[in-house]
């Protein structure tokens, strides 16, 4: 299963994440570990980090996810590595699992808010519309709410919301309206229930071009499901603080709600203060962050071809400013 993971944009992590022998990196979203490897592998490039001990070794990575199966991959790739804690959470609460480790400021964190092969994979986990499963979508499987709940017991405008603003479905009022009239008869179990709701609702004439006609429904029901947009505003919020002068921080995003999410909150961060060099700010408007990329940064073609999940996935990044206007 580790070997089916592939980390999207590995390359670019490495260039914008920076990670040095002695550093305390964060990985809100550990997965299978594949990103990790990767960044722990740079970090063991010197002394500090790749010391003979454990005990010797001065460098740290944190690793977070909420699913307990990703974990134990997760474990075993990065096994061959010192000083490595991962810590069952949801990124979210950034604060308080450092908090709890004793952690301050980091050297540098990593989001990479895509759904993994692990659960589009695995049917029994309910996240793809290609393979026949309960209908979960649960990144965390001890949360109660799931994607059966939400379309077997909402109300059909609150169904038609989250399709519209969460999948940017056109069909969004449609598809709650048959969601609805299908549950009243027998409810909705197994996620071929919910594509062939779909198909119904959807004309013929929209489904015989673009994507698959459910993908912009099962994204949607994913997002409220795990609320997604919510867990990445609080983060967001947090992992500024959390950066040491002159620290990284990297976020690979797949689909545009998220990606304007991080622009937004790197924008703000970034703007400058306008009470004057040496003042203390009053503006509200006091200048975190530097943005590394000026515009996001997509995989090659060449990336792609050989992945091609990682089509839709985009990476921006900022650093910790050093002395920002004369207040650090």
């Amino acid at each position: 299963m580790v070997a089916e993971h592939v980390p999207v944009l590995t390359e670019e992590v490495l260039a914008y994440l920076a990670p040095t022998p002695g550093g305390i990196f964060v990985d809100g979203t550990v997965g299978a570990g594949g990103h990790a490897e990767a960044i722990l592998e740079a970090m063991t490039q010197g002394p500090a980090f790749g010391a003979e001990t454990l005990g010797e070794a001065t460098g740290r990575y944190i690793g977070i996810d909420q699913d307990p199966d990703a974990l134990v991959l997760a474990a075993r790739r990065l096994e061959r590595f010192p000083n490595v804690t991962l810590v069952r959470g949801n990124f979210r609460h950034l604060n308080r699992h450092l908090d709890d480790l004793g952690v301050g400021a980091v050297t540098g964190i990593l989001l990479d808010l895509g759904v993994s092969s692990m659960h589009l994979d695995r049917w029994e986990r309910g996240f793809s519309y290609q393979h026949e499963g309960p209908l979960d979508m649960r990144m965390d499987p001890d949360q109660p709410l799931t994607a059966a709940e939400i379309v077997n017991h909402w109300p059909e405008d609150e169904i038609a919301r989250i399709l519209w603003e969460y999948g940017e479905e056109r069909w969004a009022s449609r598809i709650a309206q048959f969601i609805v009239r299908r549950r009243q008869q027998r409810p909705l179990d197994t996620t071929f229930d919910l594509v062939d709701v779909i198909k119904a609702a959807v004309p013929a004439g929209a489904r015989r071009t673009g994507p698959h006609p459910a993908r912009r429904t099962f994204q949607a029901l994913r997002i409220a499901v795990n609320d997604e947009l919510g867990a990445l505003e609080e983060f967001l919020a947090q992992a500024v603080h959390r950066l040491e002068p002159g620290g990284r921080l990297v976020i690979i995003s797949f689909h545009s709600l998220e990606d304007r999410l991080v622009k937004h909150h790197f924008r703000r961060w970034s703007t400058p203060c306008r009470c004057g060099p040496h003042q203390p700010c009053t503006c509200g408007q006091e200048q975190l962050l530097e943005v590394l990329t000026r515009r996001p940064v997509s995989p090659s073609e060449a990336e792609r071809e050989r992945n091609p999940r990682a089509r839709s996935a985009k990476l921006r990044a900022a650093r910790r400013v050093l002395h920002p206007e004369g207040r650090e």
